[in-house]
């Protein structure tokens, strides 16, 4: 690659491309300064460091999944919008598994404020909604969808349904069912023994 023209957003993009193929974990801007055949040194007038460029990764992701939600849940609501919303999450991981799994890397306060997860979460909001979830029932929900999405995801993207029918694509849309039927009659009390002592 030529070495003119680095910048901050390619080097991004080539650690985004690179952390798809390789793995998140992997990603350092030694491998990155590899692929515009370049020193090392010459990388750091744009990014600090690892850490730097992986944070980077992680709010071009953040991103690039937003963008695809709003546009998956436009015009979207109930069970449609939920459905929409789960499916851009685990279509992202397959496609992206290593922007996918950049975008639940550790974030600073100050990177947290200024990334798109602020409008993952508005969205998710705006989705229950639909529900008629008040608070704080409506962070609960947030949590629940958050780990189902997350979790089903990560275990389908590491094989744990690989082996067994049925197919890991019925069972989500069960799951799916599941959580919208379960969003619909969600009780304002919490079950017995789980209030605070």
């Amino acid at each position: 690659m030529v070495r003119a023209g680095l910048t901050p957003e390619r080097l991004t993009q080539a650690g985004a491309e690179l952390a798809d193929e390789v793995g998140f974990e992997e990603v350092t801007v030694s491998e990155v300064a590899r692929r515009f055949d370049v020193k090392v040194a010459s990388l750091y007038s744009h990014v600090k460091n690892s850490r730097d460029l992986k944070a980077r990764i992680a709010l071009l992701s953040l991103e690039e999944l937003a963008d695809r939600a709003a546009d998956a849940l436009a015009g979207r609501a109930g069970k449609d919008a939920l459905i929409a919303l789960a499916d851009v999450y685990r279509d992202y991981a397959r496609e992206h598994p290593g922007r996918y799994a950049a975008a639940q890397f550790r974030l600073t306060p100050a990177e947290a404020a200024a990334s798109a997860g602020i409008r993952h979460s508005q969205m998710t909001r705006a989705l229950l909604r639909g529900y008629d979830l008040p608070e704080p029932d409506q962070t609960h929900a947030v949590r629940l969808l958050g780990s189902v999405f997350h979790g089903y995801v990560d275990l389908e993207l590491a094989g744990g349904f690989s082996h067994s029918a049925p197919d890991s694509q019925e069972s989500w849309s069960r799951i799916l069912d599941a959580l919208d039927t379960l969003l619909r009659n969600w009780s304002a009390e919490p079950p017995e023994g789980a209030r605070e002592k």
